[in-house]
């Protein structure tokens, strides 16, 4: 697949709420994924691991309200989307907003890395 396809392909899967047959289908067995500056476990890499992280923020929701997902732009071997997503997490009385800047790299039909920008929320001291 190009990196045009691999991007339609991701981008219709997540709106879809098909977050894990996305990393079954498109994501390299080498895969790496790095979230913000500040996460626990920052950097992820390979595709099992990349899988039960997806599963682990998943286990924290207890409901998404709302998903939007734009259309990638794409350039060469890389394609970047907004992720934009309202959601109620466990234990929170409130719902809250998580927009996200998502930038994937593509090699030979897969995606070789993904990397997210957003801010932190405030931790408590």
């Amino acid at each position: 697949m190009t990196t045009q396809e691999v991007a339609n392909r991701l981008v219709a899967l997540c709106r879809e709420g098909k977050f894990e047959q996305a990393v079954k289908e498109l994501y390299s067995p080498d895969i790496v994924s790095v979230e913000a500056e500040g996460s626990p476990d920052r950097i992820v890499k390979g595709l099992e691991a990349v899988a039960q992280k997806s599963v682990q923020f998943e286990s924290k929701l207890e409901k998404i309200n709302s998903t939007v997902i734009t259309d990638p732009i794409v350039a060469e071997n890389f394609f970047s989307c907004a992720m934009l997503m309202n959601v109620q997490m466990k234990g929170m009385p409130f719902a809250i907003d998580m927009d996200e800047i998502c930038l994937y790299n593509v090699r030979d039909g897969k995606i070789v890395r993904e990397e997210f920008f957003y801010t932190l929320p405030p931790q408590e001291a």
